[in-house]
């Protein structure tokens, strides 16, 4: 994580310096000793974390930080601990160190740290997943690449040495496996519920004995995909 010290004493930086480099997974870019300069930094350069003291002459930390639009994650450091409960307020500021900061305060402000950035790094592999929902397949027809949109796709059926592709509009024909546009797939749409048939489980209409039915068409489930059909439907 890059980050940067913001603190008017001289002291003060050159402690927490040492204290960040204990840190492997922190780069410490850059420190200043306002928070106009830091201010002026962070318009033009990527951060993840700034360590800001409240107490500044100019601009203080709680001003700087209601001037910041879109702030990186802040912990506070200062000899006052009267601002803690009002720090809190704020979603973004992750941790509150009271001058004088000992090593092993440190230690657990950096575990905090670690587990706050690992549920971010979390939730963008989950907004990534929701967006590869989206994404194309180009299928090879008569020398012509043609693209198909997940969500568009209903079903698959294995017919020999070919797979036929059901969307609503049409059905495309095209030399391959099962098991090979099984893996193009994302699991979180499609399921292969027969040895012939991968459907969008998204698309079922009707759960009728060993069968399912994905717009006008019936598709048999076999006995050993039923159970993890039913663990991925939303049951009542």
């Amino acid at each position: 994580m890059r980050c940067i010290i913001v603190d008017d004493e001289a002291s003060a930086r050159a402690i927490m310096e040492e204290l960040c480099k204990t840190i492997p997974d922190m780069e410490l870019v850059a420190e200043f000793p306002n928070a106009l300069e830091a201010l002026k930094f962070i318009k033009h350069t990527q951060v993840d974390l700034i360590f800001l003291d409240i107490h500044m002459p100019k601009l203080s930390g709680i001003d700087f930080i209601e001037t910041v639009s879109n702030p990186p994650k802040i912990v506070l450091t200062t000899s006052d601990k009267d601002f803690a409960i009002e720090a809190y307020e704020y979603e973004f500021i992750v941790d509150y160190l009271v001058k004088p900061i000992s090593s092993e305060r440190f230690q657990k402000c950096a575990s905090k740290l670690e587990n706050t950035f690992s549920e971010v790094s979390n939730e963008s592999t989950e907004i990534s997943a929701a967006q590869n929902e989206d994404e194309d397949l180009y299928i090879n027809i008569d020398r012509r690449l043609i693209k198909l949109k997940f969500k568009d796709i209903l079903l698959i059926e294995a017919k020999g040495d070919y797979i036929e592709i059901q969307t609503q509009n049409k059905r495309y024909r095209v030399h391959s496996t099962l098991k090979k546009i099984k893996e193009k797939l994302p699991e979180c749409r499609f399921l292969q519920i027969h040895r012939s048939f991968i459907i969008n489980f998204t698309q079922i209409i009707d759960i009728q004995d060993n069968s399912v039915l994905i717009e006008r068409s019936v598709v048999p489930i076999s006995r050993s995909n039923r159970p993890e059909l039913m663990q991925r439907l939303n049951l009542l």
